[in-house]
């Protein structure tokens, strides 16, 4: 017998009231393409029609409202287009006017003077008075709101659909057809019954239904949680599934043994004690890497954290096993200070380390390349150069990749397919990401926090200084280069215009100079319109202290240390994002001297831009900052986001069901745990919802 069509999969044009003009306009503006998109096209509000307000309570913020009283002063003002029917209804707190444009005589016809209305709509102010325009107007009767709980949908549209008739009210009045329609059976349960009855979840179509026309306000906060907790359910089953079969199918590299190359380093050469944060990441690696599994592995750590030294110390693990590593940077720049830094925590070993990058040139390039393939570089340090198919490793077995959201799927892909067994995987960022964007952006792979700053490190202490106050600034940075400092100026990169940027930036440093005015001070300039070689001499002149200060675009953000430089001043702080100013602050306070960041504002400034000043003023804590950007700017603009389906979530928030979305995880855990196949008979609804879905959706591993 042929499988039944869920009617839900019905393209949208099917549903009464719709037809293929109309089905056009929804699927251009709002991607409604069958049954199930217009259902899971959830209303914005609810207005509760049971409820009477006075006029008086109308505010500035107020959207909609119900009021009921006289109507009286109706009439036609205006000519042709500008014609327009008005009236004022009054109650014992004040008056509001009404307004129509459209249908006019009609309307005029069915209102009397001296009656009482009860009226509902959306609130306007013209002339600082308030209005509502084609508002719902009934004959008032105390019957009207009595016993009554009615919570009225309100729906997104768009202005080209409400110029077609399709208003949000239009859409409710399809959203009404559609449940016409659809029955239980179209909407089976896809959550165990178990876990149903212990959260006690409403159905699912009893869900859906309150959500969209609620009985009750208690209905409808009911309906709610239970498609919230659907949402995360289902996204927690599918990234625990991919990472569990990774675990179980996945073959992998076995770090048997911590031999010399480790053991050397650690007891002889390491510069400072490791912290407890960067043991417990050590140990969780050591045991991914003995399993005979591929590790995957998400590092992330805070600016200044000591990410570097862990990943080096694996690379030493598989060193001690046989095994090449490399390490892969998205900037010149940054793979630069990797293999500086590296090489001389090395220098007294006996590792072999290279750097290869798009500069690495001629005789150099193909030495490296040789040795590579026959085994003679136990550690490499690149940009995406490592992947060009001339680079042939002899045996690679761990690969660190460095702020990975830099670098593309397929790019990642291929360091994977340099080795016969997929060498183990470590991602790092030093944008500390919420947990719960970790959990839902990340949950198909292991992930390891480090919060905690090595001993020494001295905390930035950050102001905020306007236009007005830019020569104390000057001044600051004068005593601070007195004492034998340096110090960094940073210009924002718009990147619309890098005509506006590189003009912003020269006309800046123009004024550095007249500030710090040579021979008595040396400046260094870095911004993106300059060659490799260039960026790399000037970086290596402040680097080495023959500049003091290093004006900059944002191409500083990451990976350069000067541990003598004191002082960040960022310019128009308030064009940046907090991630950003956060990382900027952080090439800053690397060495054992007082640090500051001074972020410098011009006289306008929004009231989100003083909100991030004020978190960046308050807190060096990056793991608080992150959770403080994700509240301010949600998840679809966190730099370093996967973009995946698990993110596109229609009713639940990571932000603010943070509480739900733990509970969701530790049900689909616990799941999965005891029947990771779902063949149990109470797993079995799930199991072919899943199914169903396959496909539906971009799962994408993160390798």
């Amino acid at each position: 017998m042929a499988e039944q069509i869920n009617i839900l999969s019905y393209p949208i044009e099917y549903l009464k009231g719709v037809g293929p003009l109309r089905a056009d306009w929804l699927k251009k503006e709002l991607n409604i393409f069958s049954f199930n998109d217009l259902l899971n096209l959830f209303p914005y509000r609810h207005i509760d029609k049971t409820k009477v307000s006075k006029i008086q309570d109308i505010k500035l913020e107020t959207e909609f409202i119900q009021i009921a009283g006289k109507l009286e002063d109706i009439q036609i003002l205006g000519e042709k287009k500008s014609k327009r029917l008005i009236a004022t209804l009054r109650d014992d707190t004040g008056e509001v006017e009404l307004v129509w444009f459209q249908g006019i005589n009609w309307i005029q016809k069915n209102l009397y003077e001296g009656n009482y209305y009860l009226v509902f709509g959306r609130i306007v102010f013209f002339n600082n008075k308030p209005q509502i325009v084609h508002p719902e107007i009934e004959i008032f009767s105390s019957q009207n709101t009595q016993g009554k709980e009615y919570l009225e949908p309100i729906y997104p549209s768009t202005e080209k659909l409400k110029s077609k008739g399709l208003s949000g009210r239009q859409i409710a009045k399809l959203t009404y057809a559609l449940f016409s329609q659809i029955q239980t059976q179209n909407l089976l349960e896809n959550i165990p019954e178990n876990i149903c009855k212990n959260l006690q979840l409403m159905n699912r179509y009893d869900a859906y239904k309150n959500v969209h026309f609620p009985s009750s306000l208690k209905e409808y906060e009911k309906a709610v949680y239970r498609l919230k907790f659907e949402e995360f359910f289902i996204a927690q089953v599918r990234l625990n599934l991919i990472r569990l079969q990774r675990h179980k199918v996945s073959k992998g590299l076995v770090f048997e043994k911590v031999g010399n190359y480790f053991n050397d380093f650690y007891n002889n050469h390491l510069p400072f004690e490791l912290t407890n944060a960067q043991k417990n990441v050590l140990r969780q690696i050591r045991q991914d890497t003995a399993k005979g599994h591929q590790m995957n592995r998400l590092l992330q750590g805070d600016v200044g954290s000591g990410k570097t030294i862990v990943a080096l110390l694996c690379m030493l693990l598989a060193a001690d096993n046989g095994y090449q590593s490399c390490i892969m940077a998205p900037t010149e720049t940054l793979a630069q200070q990797h293999f500086n830094t590296i090489s001389s925590l090395l220098e007294k070993t006996n590792i072999s380390i290279s750097l290869l990058t798009g500069s690495t040139k001629g005789k150099e390039r193909k030495t490296i390349i040789e040795n590579l393939s026959n085994g003679n570089i136990h550690l490499i340090v690149g940009t995406h150069a490592l992947i060009e198919d001339v680079v042939q490793f002899k045996n690679l077995g761990f690969v660190v990749v460095d702020e990975q959201h830099k670098f593309g799927v397929a790019q990642r892909a291929a360091l994977w397919k340099k080795a016969k067994i997929p060498p183990h995987i470590l991602v790092m960022t030093a944008t500390p990401i919420p947990r719960t964007l970790a959990m839902t952006a990340y949950g198909d792979l292991d992930y390891s926090v480090m919060d905690e700053l090595p001993k020494g490190r001295q905390t930035v202490t950050t102001v905020q200084r306007n236009e007005m106050q830019r020569i104390h600034v000057m001044e600051f940075i004068r005593t601070e280069i007195e004492k034998g400092r340096q110090a960094y100026i940073i210009y924002p990169l718009i990147e619309e215009s890098e005509k506006l940027s590189y003009e912003d930036l020269m006309q800046g440093y123009e004024e550095v100079k007249g500030y710090f005015p040579e021979p008595k001070y040396r400046i260094s300039m870095l911004h993106g319109r300059m060659s490799t070689e260039q960026k790399e001499v000037n970086m290596q002149r402040f680097v080495s202290g023959k500049t003091q200060i290093m004006v900059s675009t944002t191409v500083i953000e990451v990976g350069v240390n000067v541990p003598n430089a004191t002082v960040m001043v960022i310019e128009s702080a308030e064009k940046f994002g907090l991630s950003q100013l956060h990382q900027l602050r952080g090439r800053v306070g690397r060495g054992s001297e007082k640090s500051f960041c001074i972020l410098l504002t011009g006289s306008k400034v929004s009231n989100e831009a003083k909100e991030r000043i004020n978190i960046m003023c308050q807190t060096n804590n990056g793991f608080v900052i992150a959770e403080k950007d994700l509240e301010l700017r949600g998840p679809g603009d966190v730099e370093g986001t996967r973009q995946s389906g698990a993110l596109n979530f229609k009713i639940a928030s990571i932000v603010n069901d943070k509480g739900l979305l733990e509970k969701a995880k530790e049900e689909a855990e616990k799941l999965l745990e005891e029947d990771m196949e779902m063949n149990l008979a109470k797993n079995l609804s799930l199991k072919n919802y899943l199914l169903q879905q396959k496909g539906k959706t971009n799962w994408s591993k993160i390798s």
